[in-house]
């Protein structure tokens, strides 16, 4: 099934609905959506490409990213979005290695990409996505029907982050994304033509992917003039076209709430924030929901398994009633309708709940294997599990709760301690900011716990007052041995922060280690 006929279906009935916005104004409707992406998948058809043919995408977000992305799958071609924050030259990495033979780039990053691929020798032609480079696309003839395709057929190559080595590309079906559409529905969130997608994370990933469902249903797609993330553009776009779903990493939840607060402002307009990505610490999201009410919902996935392992409610993410509120707060949800989830030891076999293991799970989202790498593909995916890497626990009722990636584990003392725990005890602090704790080498337990902390405004932390603070909370052997103060907590370009990195800055360095 080609995913490009939710498109289709929505032009033939509806095609005067307004789809596509830039800011406030509408650009396009469904109909010339449809026609748009028809038009595009004929030129692409006229250039040579065919079924499985990869096209990449290097832009910010914008309407016309959504209409390439359809003609290509129209098409039957391959999309490989690429984030628009990475250089050049990872991008001609990612373009090379997918055997992209077009690439679209934005104004500003075409001339960067061009060059780059030239450095790397890769054969691939870039078109500038602006209304002069894009004039003879969308005026060709359009491709009748979407091209028709089986469910196993890949739609999306998705390059993972890449924090240590080289990204690799998720292979994403078409049967994968319908999958997570109808999950999205199930378990996250309803959609209605009176909705309205709001893109400040990047389209190249998850904001993107949850563009589809909303392609079904018929709803408004609003990308930001800005084409990012800018808190005050957001929340006057929300007040302005109102019914506001969104997609969010925690760190961009955080801006918002702090903007929010300084502004005196709610959540007009106002209808989801689905969050997820990287950890949302209990602390933040129950300042979020004080800020914006209850309009927050976590997902978790990876983009082996795209947006859909598990999912916590919008009742669970309010809820305060509960006796056991605050844990479930702190978890991830439970299981969404098309996998399976477990916890599995070394070997892979199912633990009990309340036994911390390797998340494991298989079902229909989960991905066929990563791009001509069968021997990353081979350890990921085993006996039909995706081993993610990360660690977790299940309770009774099936709640999972994150217990950080597997290599970010600390063992001091022969005992495992969980940089998670300790972020979220130090994190209810009032004079910190930001906190990252990770394992420090040390000839006498093996490693220690260094917490890097980033303070509020105006505070000078007291190491002595967080040693306490911590001592009130978690157990003493858990409890940071080390200090780092710093202004910012390194990044990459999708908000999460690089531990490999604070990991370097240790290295070589003397430490003040608190007795």
């Amino acid at each position: 099934m080609n995913i490009s006929n939710w498109l289709l279906r929505q032009a033939q009935v509806h095609g005067d609905r307004p789809a596509l916005f830039l800011g406030r104004d509408c650009v396009a409707d469904y109909g010339q959506f449809h026609a748009q992406a028809a038009a595009v998948a004929g030129w692409l058809e006229a250039q040579g490409l065919r079924q499985g043919d990869r096209v990449a995408l290097f832009m910010k977000n914008r309407p016309d990213f959504l209409v390439l992305l359809y003609g290509i799958w129209m098409a039957g071609a391959v999309a490989v979005p690429v984030n628009a924050k990475l250089h050049g030259r990872e991008a001609a990495w990612i373009t090379g290695d997918a055997g992209a033979r077009l690439a679209f780039a934005s104004p500003g990053l075409a001339e960067d990409l061009a060059q780059s691929l030239a450095q790397e020798g890769v054969d691939a032609r870039v078109i500038v996505a602006d209304a002069a480079g894009l004039a003879e696309v969308l005026a060709h003839d359009r491709l009748s029907a979407p091209c028709p395709l089986a469910p196993q057929a890949l739609a999306w190559l998705f390059y993972t982050s890449g924090t240590t080595g080289r990204p690799k590309g998720v292979m994403i079906t078409h049967g994968m994304l319908s999958a997570m559409c109808l999950s999205y529905l199930a378990d996250v969130d309803q959609v209605s033509p009176e909705d309205a997608a709001l893109y400040a994370a990047p389209l190249s990933h998850g904001a993107g992917l949850y563009a589809l469902v909303h392609v079904l249903m018929g709803a408004r797609h609003v990308c930001p003039v800005s084409g990012g993330f800018d808190p005050a553009e957001i929340l006057d776009l929300a007040a302005h076209h109102g019914r506001i779903h969104m997609f969010a990493a925690p760190t961009m939840v955080k801006r918002m709430t702090a903007y929010a607060q300084s502004q005196g402002q709610g959540g007009a307009g106002l209808r989801t924030i689905v969050y997820g990505g990287g950890p949302m610490y209990v602390a933040d999201i129950v300042e979020a929901v004080a800020v914006f009410g209850p309009v927050f919902v976590q997902i978790y996935g990876q983009g082996e398994c795209p947006m859909s392992i598990t999912a916590l409610s919008r009742a669970d993410v309010t809820d305060r009633s509960h006796a056991a509120w605050r844990a479930r707060l702190g978890s991830v949800g439970r299981a969404q309708s098309v996998v399976e989830v477990k916890i599995g030891d070394a070997t892979g076999a199912a633990l009990p709940p309340g036994q911390i293991g390797e998340i494991m799970v298989r079902g229909a989202t989960v991905m066929p294997g990563y791009w001509r790498n069968a021997e990353a593909t081979a350890k990921a995916i085993q006996d039909g599990w995706l081993r993610t890497g990360d660690m977790g626990v299940l309770d009774a009722e099936g709640y999972l709760t994150l217990h950080d990636r597997s290599k970010d584990m600390i063992i001091s003392g022969g005992t495992n301690i969980y940089p998670r725990e300790v972020e979220e005890a130090l994190l209810t602090h009032p004079d910190l900011h930001e906190v990252s704790v990770v394992g420090q080498p040390d000839p006498e337990w093996g490693e220690i716990v260094v917490a890097f902390v980033v303070p509020k405004a105006g505070a000078v932390p007291d190491h002595a007052a967080l040693d306490a603070h911590c001592l009130s909370q978690i157990a003493r052997f858990k409890r940071p041995k080390v200090y780092v103060v710093l202004s910012e907590l390194p990044k990459n370009n999708y908000g999460k922060v690089l531990k490999t990195a604070l990991r370097e800055q240790l290295a070589g360095t003397a430490l003040q280690v608190l007795p």
